[in-house]
């Protein structure tokens, strides 16, 4: 079966003219002018880009699914490839219901109709991985019933086998492909499509993101029913929704659609900031918004398999970095670069700042719809391999999540600036981070560890003089006397000591 896929797969990049793409190399170039006279089918009349999105929709859903992900790659790739490959859509025939009722009964190990009152054959959404049924339960709640396709897993195995091999050849062929990383953006590919093969990590990302919604009126996530799922099934609440895309009915519904705007760049700003945790996959087809009830204007969230995640540290410097943009303090931006370790330590912090000057500058003071974030950030990634700055990979799913957000807002407000909207979120959020608020917050998170080292201590020391007699530490503290570097260390046991009576006392006040 592997060698037919491996001679389509040859088919359809020689019709498309792709060759251009892998055969750019000095040693092998010449081989590009007989293909030229020999294949007569060959469709190389149209830009690259559409080439390559036609060619991939041709191989089938993995290859789409991997030109999804290589869209988010503006790093790595160039600004036409990237916004062609954009495009692309998963628009997947469905598999027949009967395979599907096959897993659910396997599943179940009893008849459907004795685990749903009802269940409509007819698929609602087909998609590479799974595909969507709407059901009842016996108990008369409504659900979706989410479906992996019967045998993904081995045909994925082999369409990612092939394009591992493909990457090879890419760096061995195509002139600047090691700087492409073909190798690594497979493996995160990989990783991406084993994610989504577990249906119960998908439902745990959505029970994560309710929680995390509970008590707001901005984001409406549909409940999980863990009874009936498993790896290859998901049971959640039916959600009722306008798609996002559908400005027209959504006036028509009575929404206010600036303020929806607005409330996007909200949603997004509190999954990344407060709680690093944040869907990555909010092109218009997986967001719907409530259009009738007590909801009404609130978005829904559906399709959870991509998600992303920050680290505090990720966090804080993303949030340092927001805001000097705002504040178009461009030299903070290169010293935060710098500080974190996202561009080298030996970078020139001036130089850095000019470039990023002359990348932002130019982006202030417009409405969104003048404003392309997607060349935005193909000047900063250009910058950015200037001077040595590597795309940190847990930022990758961040950029991608800018860029649905820009789109959602082009589409329901073309006024809507996305940079005032943002701002006093922003600054709020970093007041509560490292004002007294944020160390508040820290003590009462760090208190169970303080409560348990405190009363340690005199312990700690004892032990500590019992194995440095008196003689010693004279010994030591002439040293000191005679060393800066020891006197200071000796002044940060003092401070240290003092700080851990000061926690007590406000720990104290605390219970």
């Amino acid at each position: 079966m592997r060698i037919f896929r491996l001679i389509k797969i040859v088919f359809v990049v020689l019709r498309f003219g792709l060759d251009e793409f892998l055969l750019a190399h000095a040693r092998v170039r010449w081989i590009r002018v007989p293909l030229n006279f020999l294949l007569f089918f060959r469709n190389t009349s149209r830009p690259r880009a559409v080439r390559l999105r036609l060619a991939l929709e041709n191989l089938g859903p993995i290859f789409v699914k991997f030109g999804q992900v290589l869209s988010t790659r503006r790093d790595l790739m160039p600004n036409d490839l990237a916004d062609e490959l954009a495009k692309l859509q998963d628009q997947v025939p469905p598999f027949p219901s009967r395979q599907a009722i096959a897993v659910l009964e396997k599943l179940y190990r009893k008849p459907l109709h004795e685990v749903f009152a009802v269940f409509d054959e007819l698929p609602v959404a087909s998609a590479s991985v799974a595909q969507v049924h709407f059901a009842e339960l016996p108990d008369g709640r409504k659900v979706a019933v989410k479906v992996l396709r019967p045998g993904i897993a081995g045909v994925i195995a082999h369409d990612v086998a092939l394009l591992k091999v493909a990457a090879d050849m890419i760096e061995w062929l195509w002139a600047d492909g090691r700087r492409l990383k073909p190798r690594e953006v497979v493996s995160e590919f990989e990783k991406h499509l084993a994610d989504e093969l577990d249906l119960t990590r998908e439902a745990a990302n959505a029970s994560l993101l309710k929680r995390n919604f509970a008590n707001s009126d901005l984001l409406l996530v549909p409940e999980i029913y863990w009874d009936y799922c498993s790896a290859e099934v998901m049971v959640m609440e039916r959600m009722y929704g306008i798609p996002v895309s559908q400005v027209s009915a959504l006036r028509e519904a009575g929404v206010d659609i600036s303020r929806l705007a607005a409330n996007g760049v909200e949603i997004f700003y509190t999954q990344v900031f407060r709680d690093g945790f944040f869907h990555a996959d909010m092109h218009p087809g997986n967001v719907q918004v409530a259009a009738t009830g007590q909801n009404a204007g609130q978005y829904i969230a559906l399709d959870f398999g991509i998600m992303g995640t920050l680290t505090d540290a990720d966090k804080h410097y993303l949030a340092q970095n927001f805001i000097a943009f705002f504040q178009r303090d461009y030299r903070r931006v290169a010293e935060v670069h710098i500080e974190s370790g996202w561009a080298p330590k030996e970078t020139r912090v001036d130089e850095l700042e000019t470039a990023i000057r002359a990348v932002c500058e130019p982006i202030f003071d417009k409405p969104l719809r003048e404003v392309s974030f997607g060349r935005v950030l193909l000047r900063l990634f250009q910058t950015s391999r200037r001077f040595g700055i590597e795309v940190q990979p847990q930022l990758v799913l961040l950029q991608k999540t800018l860029l649905n957000v820009e789109g959602l807002g082009l589409q329901l407000d073309p006024e809507l600036d996305l940079w005032k909207t943002a701002k006093p979120w922003l600054e709020r959020w970093m007041s509560e981070q490292v004002g007294w608020l944020g160390f508040l917050k820290s003590l009462r998170t760090e208190a169970p560890n303080i409560a348990v080292l405190l009363p340690q201590l005199p312990r700690l020391l004892h032990q500590y003089l019992n194995e440095h007699p008196v003689a010693r530490i004279e010994t030591m503290l002439e040293k000191i006397a005679s060393q800066e570097k020891r006197r200071n260390q000796l002044l940060g046991l003092a401070v240290l000591l003092l700080l851990g009576m000061f926690i007590l006392v406000i720990f104290k006040a605390f219970q």
